[in-house]
């Protein structure tokens, strides 16, 4: 069984029940929020956080991860079941079935990359880039709630949402702003021991509802809010009629001229899913002190994410804060995954009557918290002593996630991380160079070698280069030894090159040709197997003869004074 379900044993089954049951309990106004968030309807949240939490324990490579759907992952859904649906205004059912068939290709991508094993990659991403997209999915989804806080149904994206906050506070709701703001309060400021026993965004949901459904009327009706038709509660707008029982299967469709977007969304999707989840993996790694098995992880959220969009749930990643109330609580293995998972089918199956009460304002200000939650204060607190290159490449990350999208803001975020990697690389690469025409205390030589060199009276340039010679420093490293012209002999010391990339080997021929076009000689030394091969590949070595090679400096200096002596004599 444990081959199976990977870290599965029954030695914990109370802790993995206790687990569950406290899990679903934080999952379930989650849930719902995210779904009525999305576009795509509460029942969407809680289908998205069984079939995600369920499938991705059993086939998942972190024992004690509950997964469900995530702020980052709801706030791609959204603009995707916002596209899709937009694109059939007279048949929306038709738009959701699409948005539903971008969930299960987001599925069958983050399958395909757990078999690529592409999940050790996660690590590669840096601190800063991880910063800046995760605050910005925190800021969009506080934008996006704003409105909903204040009584209004939520703009399209964040902008738009910003832009219409003023609109907005000049039309207040007074029931839904009570309710929201209490919703806030509770979640901020409810006592730790409470919370500890009955988690605040429970406490908010079920306290907010009771209090709109016993303060502000305990009749349904439909009003326009806005523009838009609601269901309300006195002034308060609330889920309303909601489906229960079984949910209703989607299968795939897909149009073939809007296949690229649909594929180009699931990679998005897919792209967000395994880094949240994987980072996911590392904290309850840090909690059990465990190690979980990152592909393995991809292939169960994959397997999971694939369900949800064929029942017609939201898509998910291991969800921190249910994994780190998981892990509190005792849970540790996947059974209480999988158990947290069944409790909300079950609660599903027959809380519907309730769950039409819940106002969209408390929703909004579980959100919000949730938001607040994602953005890295940590790192924020950390500007005045962060490098400067991290701060500029968080804050570009940021502002591209809120303002154009996720994907665009991880490449920009890797692309300047490369950079600025590289130049580090290419300043190292070029402090390790040594240009020595005369013995000195610093210079990398044996005591033969110094006599050697002080014996060329500096008619020898000996150019020592260390380690790794990459593309970045190949061009500083000719300019710099284009400053010597004092020199008959040209010593290029590679002892202790380990690697040379085609560029490096471009360079190194230019330094020769360089050499011999102006009537010096050159000489080169000790290159390793790997720098030989590629330098003969690609045709560098073409102007030095097989003589002008050596083994060692001391064989290749003694060359440079008989050459230097064979000059003068001439």
């Amino acid at each position: 069984m444990t081959k199976i379900l990977h870290g599965f044993h029954l030695h914990n089954l109370r802790g993995d029940i206790y687990g569950g049951l406290t899990a679903a309990v934080v999952a379930l106004p989650l849930a719902l929020a995210f779904g009525v968030s999305s576009g795509a309807g509460p029942i969407a949240g809680i289908y998205g956080a069984i079939c995600v939490g369920f499938f991705a324990a059993l086939f998942g490579g972190t024992p004690s991860q509950v997964s469900g759907p995530t702020g980052p992952m709801t706030v791609v859904m959204t603009a995707i079941f916002t596209q899709y649906t937009g694109l059939f205004p007279d048949d929306p059912g038709a738009g959701a079935a699409m948005a539903f068939t971008v969930v299960m290709m987001g599925g069958a991508f983050l399958i395909l990359f757990g078999f690529l094993r592409l999940g050790k990659y996660i690590n590669l991403i840096p601190h800063p880039v991880v910063s800046g997209f995760m605050s910005g999915i925190g800021v969009i989804i506080i934008l996006l709630q704003i409105g909903p806080l204040l009584g209004h149904v939520s703009a399209g994206g964040p902008l738009d949402a910003a832009q219409a906050i003023p609109n907005h506070l000049s039309a207040l709701i007074p029931h839904a702003l009570i309710l929201g703001m209490a919703t806030l309060i509770i979640v901020y400021f409810l006592p730790q021991r409470i919370n500890r026993l009955f988690p605040a965004p429970l406490f908010a949901l079920i306290a907010g509802t009771l209090g709109a459904y016993f303060f502000f009327g305990g009749e349904i009706t439909q009003q326009t809010i806005g523009g838009n038709q609601v269901y309300t509660l006195g002034n308060a707008s609330v889920l309303g009629n909601i489906p229960t029982g079984l949910p209703t299967i989607h299968l795939p469709t897909i149009e073939l001229d809007l296949l690229a977007d649909m594929i180009k969304s699931a990679l998005t999707l897919a792209t967000l899913g395994a880094i949240d989840s994987l980072l996911t993996s590392l904290v309850a790694d840090n909690l059990t002190r465990s190690h979980h098995e990152s592909n393995r992880e991809l292939i169960g959220q994959g397997i999971g994410n694939t369900f949800a969009g064929f029942f017609g749930g939201l898509p998910g990643a291991g969800a921190t804060m249910r994994t780190v109330i998981n892990v509190r609580a005792g849970g540790q293995t996947p059974v209480s995954g999988a158990l947290h998972a069944l409790a909300l089918l079950a609660i599903v199956l027959g809380a519907g009557s309730f769950a039409r009460y819940i106002p969209h304002a408390v929703l909004a200000g579980i959100l919000i918290k949730v938001g607040a939650d994602i953005i890295d204060w940590d790192y924020l607190k950390r500007l005045g002593s962060a490098p400067k290159p991290g701060v500029i490449m968080m804050f570009t990350v940021l502002l591209i996630t809120v303002f154009v999208d996720l994907i665009t803001a991880v490449a920009v975020g890797m692309i300047m991380a490369s950079m600025v990697f590289m130049q580090r690389m290419v300043n190292l690469q070029l402090k390790s160079v040594t240009a020595i025409t005369q013995p000195g205390e610093e210079a990398p030589l044996s005591n033969v070698e110094k006599e050697l060199l002080a014996e060329a009276k500096g008619r020898v340039l000996l150019f020592h280069l260390q380690g790794p010679m990459s593309f970045g420093a190949a061009k500083d490293i000719c300019r710099r030894m284009a400053a010597f012209d004092q020199y008959d002999v040209l010593i290029l010391d590679l002892s202790d090159v380990p690697h040379i990339d085609f560029t490096s080997c471009r360079g190194v021929e230019d330094m020769i040709h360089d050499a011999t076009n102006q009537g010096r000689s050159a000489l080169l030394v000790g290159m390793k197997k790997p720098v030989l091969d590629a330098l003969t590949k690609q045709g560098a070595l073409r102007a030095v003869a097989g003589v002008n090679r050596h083994e060692a400096r001391e064989q290749a200096l003694r060359h440079a004074l008989e050459l230097i002596a064979n000059t003068r004599t001439a």
